[in-house]
């Protein structure tokens, strides 16, 4: 497997001037210390193009532009509950391009927004709050053998399977507890 460098635009525009001044490829990549079909290739693509500037973007090309990566991390703000599917569905419909759910999930990640499980809360009033105290100052009395017979339903949630359905929710890292993302 082979390693390598990459000659910077300052190094290459000394190496297209040494030639320009007269000098051998064959000196000049002796001298750079920089195999001969290097500076060969370069010198080659400076008179066909005129720059000696490296090329860039040999990547897959993008599927979405930038102002579409906005459209997909807004349509995440503004309904959480989505999901990375239906993101992508909505995406087909209005500009008619297709892209995966995997994509949607990475530019939303790009836009600092993670799916999360939603903080689950109850808003308690102050009706809530006086009723709570009024129920512990009535049962405050009570033995072991009266609680053994009460079960708080409200407590925990079980699920026989494995799948408990669970919705996720996307939002910002240390954003939990803000009122839009709790459930």
């Amino acid at each position: 497997m082979s390693f390598r460098h990459h000659i910077d635009d300052f190094m290459r525009g000394r190496i297209i001037g040494k030639i320009e001044e007269g000098r051998k490829i064959k000196d000049v990549a002796r001298e750079f210390d920089i195999a001969h079909s290097v500076v060969s290739r370069l010198w080659k693509s400076f008179k066909t193009t005129g720059l000696c500037s490296r090329r860039h973007g040999g990547g897959r090309v993008r599927s979405t532009t930038p102002a579409e990566d906005r459209y997909i991390v807004l349509s995440a703000k503004r309904n959480r509950r989505t999901t990375a599917q239906q993101v992508a569905n909505q995406f087909l419909a209005a500009p008619g391009k297709q892209i995966s759910r995997k994509t949607v999930a990475r530019h939303l990640r790009g836009g600092g927004l993670y799916a999360r499980r939603p903080v689950v809360c109850v808003p308690l009033t102050r009706q809530h709050r006086t009723a709570s105290l009024q129920w512990c100052r009535e049962h405050h009395n009570w033995t072991e053998q009266d609680w053994a017979c009460v079960l708080f339903s409200d407590e925990s949630s079980f699920s026989l399977s494995s799948d408990c359905r669970r919705q996720l929710i996307w939002r910002e890292s240390g954003t939990a507890y803000r009122p839009e993302n709790i459930h």
